[in-house]
């Protein structure tokens, strides 16, 4: 496995995890101002599973001897006015991360790195679950956002959300 064009996708997908925990820092900061800390909670967690996305593509490149390239991340730079918008952009955001990961797997594909392919099975998986927990959110919020008294209920069940590292054998 040495082709130039998925070792620069990988890289890439790092840089883009380490992204997406820096958005979701921005998030719970923003909650966190809100007084909605069950909500700050679980962007808090959010924030860590992709730093632990991001160690898994560097370890995955480094077991199979790629150089790991570190990018400067961007700032997430996003103000928020409402409750809704950060929930909103999570689910835009979450599917990009879908579309990444998808041009990462048809470029191995298309030089038949299986390994490479078979590794990015789990984050196939993986992100169609963080689109539905985005969707549930959203669809949650539409249902109790208006009600302060369900909205504390929900920031109460956000709150009890606690972080589970991935086990993924590479």
């Amino acid at each position: 496995m040495d082709n130039e064009k998925v070792s620069s996708l990988l890289n890439d997908q790092v840089r883009e995890e380490f992204y997406s925990a820096y958005l979701y820092l921005n998030m719970s900061n923003y909650y966190t101002e809100q007084g909605l800390d069950g909500f700050a909670n679980w962007f808090k967690i959010q924030a860590q599973e992709e730093r632990d996305h991001a160690m898994l593509f560097m370890q995955y490149m480094q077991n199979n001897n790629l150089k790991v390239s570190l990018q400067a991340i961007d700032s997430p730079g996003e103000e928020y006015t409402s409750a809704m918008e950060p929930l909103k952009s999570t689910l835009e955001h979450e599917q990009s991360v879908t579309d990444f990961i998808h041009t990462i797997y048809d470029a191995a594909f298309t030089v038949k790195d299986f390994r490479t392919m078979q590794f990015l099975d789990w984050f196939v998986k993986e992100q169609g679950e963080e689109e539905k927990r985005a969707t549930d959110l959203i669809k949650k919020m539409e249902l109790y956002g208006d009600d302060s008294k369900s909205l504390y209920m929900l920031d109460q069940e956000l709150g009890s959300r606690v972080y589970i590292a991935p086990s993924l054998v590479l």
